[in-house]
């Protein structure tokens, strides 16, 4: 009954934002990062918080760790004592506490996120805004709810007032009957004390049950009964509520005639038939409503996360990039030991291995190159077998059942072949003491679109085990990225992350179906090809502009020949200084432009002088591309070289198709390759 509370014109009033710090600086830090979020109301400790929690409703609260008196985590276990507050979420900031202790104490006593001093304004107001808008949100659901039942007492208030005269009215009743049936909505009454036994029910429940009114009648207790357990109590307390408030809202799951629970809305008022007090209501299945509110925020949430990690692998590439040229000039430039030898290799393994993780994390994100080419599902079996033996172990059973009527689909081989092993690895970890793992595929047809799947053909790949499945209350959230349930150490959480990134940018989608103690389906939907089967797919050497057979020149060979003068354009100063030394090793003259504006004005002023451009892609202001545009309006035809830590696909295809993609980390070899076979070259000399 929250909504009652709503006063007029609240529909104007800003979200406020509760702010707990004893340090006045940065309370004000935080009210100007946050202007035009919300209205910020700054608490210097923790006993002022809770007075303003006693007065106003607030859509987030920012509490700091470390204050004298109560401290932020004695303060969060006060807000969550008390009803009006306990659900507003608490994100923590603290400046020392980064330990995994403290940071469980804070999540223990009901933080939502932490945020570590000095915040990026960036992130402290993405992070906000993200709780002020679904604040916002429930409010908007609070005013129409609140709107409806003052509409519904209004209208029970004046059934109940011709009560008597349409107990003379048959033929009314009916044809009201007959209307009430016709809608997707249960009219009932009932008493109001348990078991709150019905006295009128439409033939509606039929509809939404699959039971008819009768079963009602001559049972008082069916339909308290069928609540589900964890329910009941929450219905009873809120049927028994009317007493006092005049009405009721409740929404609880319910076992319908087919076994299935679906998920209803009851609400009503409480009506006095002379000395009887009864409640009359409505009942409606919102089962598909919850289902739809739940895809939607799950959506949301895995956009925002997308985003968020497709940036920080484009950050992380710049700097993996800086660290491997380093040592590749390292190992040039000095005479190594034995240990100093194995010492840099160690690095180096470490970096490809941060690239890989990287990699994994653009899949999620869906801002991979992919390279789709029509693949037979059936041909995979001996390749699949091969790589899954010798690691299943003599306990787990497996069957590969894909046949030769399965659909060909369009995707990249090598990301399917690894989706596929991720999702037989993680089987396999769910079948510990052993059991049977089989995969096996089947032809689908989709004729309405929905917001995983356009209407087409796929052919679902389903790898099922007999292992211990997955609870319900995590199963929306195992394809996050960095979520694992297993322990620190044996596993990134980013392995069903990837390989539903990889389906979604293939045109596809994940499902997973799974019930604890019984097994998991994890359920790969692909797109069907229409094309005929490729004969092999590009290689590596194709992508990047390499051609059959080249190979980089070493440092000492390139003085035989005269090499290009090479323009170097990126933003990253220790990855610009580095590819340039690199590339100086091997023979070239380089000349360095430290973003696109430096590199326009470099090619205006010698637009002879440069026979390559090397440029990264995603630069401020001027792009990769902008650079290359400028340069060949001035000399149609410029050798050019793109290199990129990760950028969109639609962008990436509006290159032009002579110009070379390389992925950050670089290849040195791969890149004076690239430079060496860059179209049109020759043609200037």
């Amino acid at each position: 009954m929250e909504a009652e509370r709503i006063e007029p014109g609240e529909d104007a009033m800003p979200a406020r934002i509760l702010a707990v710090d004893d340090d006045d600086r940065n309370l004000l830090a935080i009210a100007e990062v946050l202007e035009g979020v919300g209205e910020v109301v700054c608490a210097q400790s923790g006993e002022e918080a809770l007075r303003f929690l006693l007065k106003e409703e607030f859509a987030v609260i920012l509490l700091d760790v470390l204050m004298p008196d109560l401290d932020g985590y004695e303060t969060a276990a006060l807000v969550r004592r008390r009803d009006r507050s306990k659900s507003t979420p608490i994100i923590f900031l603290t400046a020392i506490n980064k330990e995994e202790a403290h940071m469980l104490r804070g999540y223990d006593v009901g933080a939502v996120d932490y945020l570590f001093k000095p915040f990026d304004p960036v992130m402290l107001r993405s992070k906000v805004m993200v709780f002020v808008d679904l604040h916002e949100k429930t409010r908007e659901i609070e005013r129409n709810a609140a709107r409806e039942r003052r509409l519904l007492e209004q209208a029970f208030k004046a059934k109940s007032d011709k009560l008597d005269a349409e107990r003379a009215l048959r033929h009314s009743e009916a044809r009201q009957e007959t209307i009430l049936t016709s809608l997707p909505v249960c009219f009932h009454a009932r008493s109001a004390e348990p078991p709150f036994a019905a006295s009128y029910v439409s033939k509606g429940v039929e509809c939404l049950t699959g039971f008819a009114p009768g079963r009602f009648l001559a049972d008082a207790g069916f339909g308290l009964g069928r609540v589900h357990p964890d329910d009941r109590d929450e219905v009873i307390r809120s049927l028994s509520g009317a007493y006092e408030t005049g009405s009721y809202a409740c929404e609880f799951r319910w076992r319908c005639a087919d076994g299935n629970y679906r998920i209803f809305f009851d609400q009503g008022v409480a009506s006095r038939d002379g000395a009887r007090l009864e409640l009359l209501g409505t009942m409606q299945d919102i089962t598909e409503q919850r289902r739809l509110e739940s895809q939607l925020l799950q959506s949301q949430r895995l956009d925002a996360i997308g985003k968020l990690t497709g940036g920080l692998a484009h950050d992380f590439n710049n700097l993996l990039a800086a660290i491997l040229s380093g040592l590749s000039l390292l190992e040039r430039r000095l005479t190594l030991d034995g240990k100093t030898a194995q010492i840099l290799d160690m690095t180096r393994r470490s970096a490809t291995q941060g690239r890989d993780l990287i990699q994994r994390m653009l899949t999620f994100s869906r801002r991979q190159d992919l390279k789709p080419v029509t693949v037979r599902l059936s041909t995979l079996g001996d390749t699949m077998n091969g790589l899954v033996a010798p690691v299943l172990g003599g306990l787990v059973r497996f069957h590969w059942l894909v046949g030769d009527d399965i659909w060909p689909v369009h995707v990249d081989a090598a990301q399917l072949e690894l989706a596929l092993m991720n999702l037989i690895f993680n089987a396999r970890d769910a079948m510990p003491s052993g059991g049977t793992l089989t995969v096996k595929a089947g032809n689908r047809s989709v004729e309405l679109e929905s917001d995983e799947l356009v209407a087409g053909d796929y052919v679902v790949l389903a790898i099922e085990d007999t292992g211990s499945g997955i609870p319900g209350d995590i199963i929306t959230k195992v394809i996050e990225p960095f979520f694992t349930t297993k322990p620190v150490g044996k596993g990134t959480g980013l392995g069903l992350s990837t390989v539903y990134g990889f389906a979604k940018q293939s045109g596809g989608t994940l499902a997973i179906d799974s019930e604890v103690g019984r097994g998991t389906t994890m359920e790969l939907w692909l797109p069907r090809s229409r094309q005929p089967l490729d004969a092999a797919p590009e290689t590596e050497e194709t992508v990047t502009g390499k051609p059959d057979g080249a190979t980089a020149a070493a440092p000492e060979a390139a003085a035989e020949e005269r090499l290009p003068t090479v323009l170097l354009v990126d933003d990253s100063n220790p990855l610009r200084e580095m590819t340039a030394m690199s590339l100086r090793q091997f023979g070239f003259e380089v000349i360095a432009a430290a973003g696109g504006a430096e590199a326009l004005a470099a090619i205006e002023r010698e637009p002879d002088r440069f026979d390559v451009i090397v440029t990264d892609f995603a630069m401020p202001l001027v792009s990769g591309v902008d650079v290359i545009r400028f340069a060949r309006n001035l000399r149609a035809g410029w050798p050019a070289v793109i290199i990129t830590g990760y950028a969109d696909a639609e962008k990436i295809l509006a290159l032009p198709p002579d110009v070379a993609l390389l992925n950050k980390p670089l290849d040195e070899e791969e890149l004076v390759a690239a430079i060496r076979a860059a179209p049109g070259r020759q043609a200037k000399h």
